[in-house]
């Protein structure tokens, strides 16, 4: 089944997918560069740990600003010139975040990043799922959303290896790095068949919303669920393992690789069996086969159990949002492509933007033992998940390419 998703792709579509691939890996890198080294942020500005853990916050509440302006900027102006803008901004406000003098400036810093990652998700995923074939969609779909935990590898990878020599402000001048990608897309990738100045011109985003009002709710609903799955399996399990656990900076950086090796493997496989499985029946297996495995990821007590219950957890959690780019994308409003499914997907991140303040604060009160909040948010987010999917609609196979405006 892969390999025939894969026969005959052009040239234009493999950039197309690569691209949108590395946006989303080289985003997510910058993000999780923050998780690793919130201790140390909290030591050198003299704040505590929740007060440092509002920097996640505040990253993922101004993520739906971004997704809404530059995905009406893609709708408007085409996919290509709007994804290049929107690394570029990304990459300079995580290579800025190396120079905050102080807590306060770096949380503004934070919140600006969090505004230009909140624009990449929506754009990549529209121009990858306009220019493919609908039988590759569930394929794509996962290699996609595995960009995600590829990018939180990358950061394991630098912070296990290089943390000791750069510490938490050399980490973050490397987010510069991500900038090249623009030379890439520039260079290869053409602009999204599903895309025209025509039908730019045709209707508002308020207009769609307002006709579609019921599958937005819907769709706000179900992302939240989905964000609250994600980082409240992702964001303080570093803070986790170096606090309620003790393990130093390598222990911790392996256990993060193998984790986010299971991430990537889940994402490609949800992806590729919702292509026959449907889009919700694969959501749901996965949700459900995460709640019994949630006891070995968070209350096992060595650095080997840990890590073997943190990968079989990721392989769920991110298989079920392996299937998410597809499905957002084929319930959108074909007007409103490059609007609907980043803004949607980010209003959801912003509604369980709480959750690293949340988890934390739960940790603290019960002495530093973060188990029952990692658990908690995670069996609660994939009994939602569960239901919403269950009730809900999916339009596989639907078609992405214009129609007369």
């Amino acid at each position: 089944m892969a390999l025939g998703a894969l026969k005959g792709w052009t040239s234009a579509q493999k950039h197309a997918v690569v691209a949108s691939y590395l946006g989303w890996t080289l985003d997510a890198f910058d993000f999780f560069l923050m998780v690793f080294v919130i201790k140390d942020v909290a030591k050198d500005f003299g704040a505590g740990k929740d007060d440092i853990a509002w920097a996640v916050t505040l990253t993922l509440m101004l993520r739906p600003v971004g997704a809404f302006i530059f995905g009406r900027l893609a709708d408007r102006f085409g996919r290509r010139p709007v994804l290049m803008a929107d690394v570029a901004l990304y990459s300079l406000f995580g290579f800025a975040t190396a120079f905050a003098p102080n807590l306060l400036v770096f949380l503004v810093v934070r919140a600006l990043f969090g505004v230009a990652m909140g624009g990449e998700w929506g754009i990549g995923a529209s121009l990858a799922m306009e220019s493919v074939k609908p039988e590759a969609r569930g394929l794509v779909s996962g290699l996609l959303q595995s960009g995600y935990p590829t990018g939180y590898l990358l950061a394991s990878i630098v912070y296990r290896n290089f943390y000791d020599v750069l510490h938490w402000r050399g980490m973050f001048l490397v987010g510069i790095v991500p900038a090249l990608l623009i030379l890439y897309i520039r260079r290869t990738v053409p602009e999204s068949p599903g895309w025209s100045s025509a039908h730019a011109r045709t209707g508002t985003v308020l207009a769609v919303l307002k006709k579609h009002w019921a599958l937005a709710l819907y769709a706000i609903a179900l992302m939240t669920a989905f964000n609250f799955f994600s980082h409240g399996t992702q964001d303080i399990y570093p803070t986790f393992l170096q606090v309620q656990h003790k393990f130093d900076v390598h222990t911790t950086g392996n256990i993060t690789i193998v984790y986010n090796i299971g991430a990537i493997l889940g994402g490609w496989t949800f992806g590729l069996w919702s292509q026959s499985l449907g889009r919700r029946r694969a959501m749901i297996v996965a949700a459900l086969c995460a709640i019994p495995a949630a006891y070995l990821w968070a209350f096992s007590e060595t650095a080997t159990m840990l890590a073997i219950g943190a990968f079989v957890m990721q392989f769920f959690v991110q298989g079920a949002w392996g299937v998410v780019p597809a499905h957002l994308n084929e319930l959108a409003p074909p007007d409103a492509r490059g609007t609907f499914p980043g803004t949607v997907y980010q209003l959801g991140n912003f509604i369980a933007s709480y959750n690293a303040v949340l988890q934390t604060k739960i940790a603290i009160h019960n002495g530093e033992n973060y188990s029952l909040a990692l658990a908690g948010v995670a069996i609660a987010a994939a009994l939602a998940i569960v239901i919403l999917a269950a009730f809900g609609r999916e339009a596989r196979d639907v078609k992405m390419g214009l129609s007369p405006p």
